[in-house]
């Protein structure tokens, strides 16, 4: 299990779930193959469902893509800060204040499948250029201390984790 590779300092418990959500104990292959998976799983997703909510104020499927892309955009600048010894902390954010200000429901779903390839194309470059000095470095996010390692995973099991949210409330 990957919580048994991570030090309880590398993260903070709230990332727990993430982390037991990511499918690989090598980041970079987990990364490589949520790839293609979310890329096919969001462009199979019906055209009418794509901007469903099933419950007032909850996110549309739209909304929950650019989140993860936002996310990992996100915690992608945070490893590579931390990665590169910079051990100034880095405030958190609003989730809900980003979904709100993204307008997700203005685009089609290709357009955030391609930005989202794009982004995570991204993450797995940086992340193939990390030592494993870098991987185990620790800093500091949102109050609390977090790895360069156990911030790919939780970039995997957070999309793991919305993933399943999908398919048990909105499909």
């Amino acid at each position: 299990m990957i919580t048994d590779i991570l030090s309880s300092k590398e993260y903070s418990p709230y990332y727990q779930g993430y982390i037991e959500k990511a499918t690989d104990q090598d980041i970079l292959k987990g990364l490589g193959q949520n790839l293609k998976g979310v890329m096919n799983f969001y462009r199979s997703i019906p055209r009418h469902k794509q901007q469903y909510t099933y419950a007032k104020d909850k996110w549309t499927v739209k909304d929950i893509l650019l989140h993860v892309i936002d996310t990992e955009r996100i915690f992608a600048y945070r490893a590579l800060r931390i990665g590169r010894n910079d051990m100034t902390e880095m405030a958190g954010f609003d989730q809900d204040d980003y979904v709100l200000s993204a307008n997700a429901l203005s685009r089609t779903m290709e357009s955030l499948v391609l930005e989202y390839k794009a982004v995570r194309q991204s993450t797995i470059s940086l992340y193939e250029n990390f030592s494993s000095e870098d991987l185990t470095r620790i800093g500091q996010a949102s109050g609390s201390s977090i790895s360069v390692r156990a911030i790919g995973y939780i970039l995997a099991g957070h999309e793991n984790h919305h993933i399943q949210i999908i398919k048990e409330r909105y499909l």
